[in-house]
């Protein structure tokens, strides 16, 4: 059972078997879909069986290598006003990418950590107003989604299939609500990391374009501008936290998404690659600056979008762009703050969190740092003061379970060795404005550990990852400032 409350009156509750999809004309493939949902949970097989006031979990090992998609039935937005895209994790059986292997749970936490740390020291010179210029070059690339000295786009978990170019050419790609510029591998690329689908080919297209160096587009590119090219052309580069880049030409194509079609669509046409190679055709840029996939479409779709993180890797989400604006009844809504100094990331207040039923005895003021919504971090991070009452609360719950070593990041991990299907507290995130999310089951825990850990510091930002986000409709409506959840949507 999924829930969302509005303050402590309004309770919406939404059945986890409506999500499923049931085969009337045969019982046992229906029982077969059932068990495969169990079996391919991400590093955890979750089940949504009450017992009192908790939900039920019982922790087993990675996605199986021989795991097949599941295509679970998602509830998109119902207005019917924008386009659709399924969404897939790239490491799981829906994924069109080649390679399946999931990293292990300490790597991928290794991963978190350097991109949640980057975010923070980001946010936290615009805040103060203390970063020299190599700080704001960082800055300008929006989020880190390459970290570390051996680390690329490999912290970005999900991708969507889009099309470039007329005849269309189909492209895999990263979506990423921190980024603004998109970018995608084209021909010539001597330097281009091997993909899943063909180099796009600007020459095959009847649509394509470049851009000028005295275009308004090019001029809006900032710090992204890398000049200009012999023949006149604008030229981009992204950089990342390794330093690796993205660069190429500044163009624009026909995109198309689902069925509807993006003319003139901005985005950089890259002829070099460094410092990545995970199959994936390039990146779609979901920040709120002007070179978005959300701002170029507002004209045609409206400025609010959503996306629904599937529960599992071996199941389907969707990606929306034209959402309805409000959501809904069916939502819940916090006030969206935005940074004008980082226009990329989407903010939230983030003011309390609730274990039980019970709200954790910390000071609304411990959350001042603010707090993100981000697409890319797997867990959550939160102000020590605010993790250590969470971890508290989580660990009396769990009394009757020995408590097993740190994982990573996370550090309230328990034996599930003795047997039987170990009952786990439902949590509750707390924004402004009233907003209740009770969390999917499967975004309490990870594998065998509480999915939140700590920040340096209590003024640090927290960061919502998106494994608390999972099974929800999470709407950006940026016209209105504002963030909503919807249970249950995929």
């Amino acid at each position: 059972m999924l829930s969302f409350g509005i303050g402590k009156e309004q309770t919406i509750h939404v059945s986890a078997a409506a999500a499923l999809p049931w085969n009337q004309g045969s019982a046992m493939a229906a029982a077969t879909k059932l068990l495969l949902l169990l079996v391919c949970s991400y590093h955890s097989l979750l089940a949504h069986a009450r017992h009192g006031p908790s939900y039920k979990v019982l922790a087993t090992g990675s996605l199986s290598p021989d795991a097949v998609c599941t295509e679970l039935k998602a509830f998109p937005p119902s207005s019917g006003a924008g386009a659709t895209v399924p969404l897939h994790h790239r490491h799981g059986p829906c994924s069109p990418l080649p390679s399946k292997e999931m990293p292990s749970l300490e790597e991928m936490l290794r991963r978190d950590r350097l991109r949640a740390g980057y975010i923070q020291r980001m946010f936290s010179g615009a805040t103060n107003g203390t970063r020299d210029r190599a700080q704001q070059s960082e800055a300008t690339v929006r989020v880190p989604t390459s970290l570390g000295s051996s680390l690329s786009l490999d912290t970005l978990e999900y991708v969507i299939t889009v099309a470039f170019g007329s005849p269309a050419a189909t492209q895999t790609m990263l979506i990423d609500t921190g980024s603004d510029v998109s970018w995608v591998q084209c021909k010539p690329c001597p330097e281009c990391h091997s993909q899943v689908d063909a180099l796009f080919d600007p020459s095959s297209s009847s649509t394509y374009s470049s851009f000028s160096c005295d275009s308004a587009a090019c001029a809006q590119l900032g710090e992204e501008g890398n000049g200009c090219s012999s023949s006149q052309q604008c030229q981009y580069i992204v950089h990342y936290g390794d330093r690796s880049s993205a660069t190429g030409t500044y163009s624009s194509d026909m995109l198309t998404l689902g069925s509807y079609t993006i003319s003139s669509f901005q985005f950089g046409c890259s002829h070099a690659k460094s410092g990545h190679d995970d199959k994936t055709d390039g990146l779609m840029g979901l920040g709120g600056g002007p070179q978005s996939l959300v701002s170029q479409t507002a004209g045609t779709f409206g400025t609010a979008f959503s996306y629904c993180l599937p529960p599992t890797p071996a199941s389907t989400g969707f990606l929306t762009l034209g959402a309805s604006s409000g959501g809904g009844a069916d939502f819940v809504t916090t006030p969206m703050i935005r940074n004008d100094r980082i226009p990329a990331y989407y903010q939230v207040a983030l003011e309390a969190i609730v274990v039980d039923g019970t709200q954790l005895d910390v000071p609304r003021s411990v959350f001042s740092g603010g707090s993100l919504m981000d697409s890319g971090t797997v867990v959550t991070w939160l102000p020590p003061t605010a993790y250590s009452a969470l971890s508290s609360a989580f660990r009396a719950r769990m009394a009757q379970y020995p408590q097993a070593p740190g994982r990573g990041a996370l550090d309230t991990c328990f034996d599930f060795s003795g047997g039987g299907v170990p009952s786990v507290p439902p949590v509750s995130l707390v924004f402004a404005g009233g907003a209740v999310v009770k969390l999917d089951v499967g975004g309490i825990m990870l594998d065998n550990c509480l999915a939140f850990t700590a920040n340096e510091d209590d003024n640090s930002l927290s960061i919502i990852g998106n494994v608390q986000q999972r099974t929800f409709e999470v709407l950006y409506d940026v016209g209105q400032s504002t963030v909503g959840f919807r249970a249950g949507a995929c």
